[in-house]
């Protein structure tokens, strides 16, 4: 029974040692933080981003394993909804702005010169997404 307790105890660690590493391999060697500093103009604030990043993270794991119920008002909701939305959305963006993502797709299916039609293709299909997401999965 001790040895199955420490067998778990250690394969989570090795697993959330490995994914950590991950997260922090992705966000250093890709730039992500400065380049969404440098989108968002706001150099000056670089360590509030990371230190945003490292508190998002800690909360989400004590989350994720303790299953809170906050008990907020469901119009509360909206702004931290909306919040967390331009957060990551910020982020997917500095992330293909690193990886030249955009460009190098609109080449590849031949729409060179129609890469503001491609981004409104994107932003529009992702805003339809969410919108059949909220109300078709979570009233069902």
């Amino acid at each position: 029974m001790t040895i199955k307790i420490l067998f778990v105890i250690f394969i989570g660690l090795a697993g959330g040692l490995a994914v950590g590493a991950g997260f922090v391999a992705f966000l250093t060697v890709l730039g992500i933080i400065p380049r969404l500093t440098q989108l968002s103009k706001t150099m000056k604030m670089i360590q509030w981003y990371e230190m945003a990043v490292i508190l998002g993270t800690v909360v989400g794991i004590v989350a994720s394993l303790r299953d809170p119920v906050l008990g907020i008002h469901p119009w509360f909701l909206i702004p931290l909804g909306l919040a967390g939305g331009v957060y990551v959305g910020m982020l997917a963006a500095a992330l293909t702005e690193v990886l030249n993502v955009i460009p190098i797709l609109a080449k590849r299916i031949g729409m060179d010169g129609e890469i503001v039609t491609l981004l409104m293709a994107l932003v529009l299909g992702k805003i339809f997404g969410s919108i059949f997401q909220w109300v078709y999965f979570i009233h069902h």
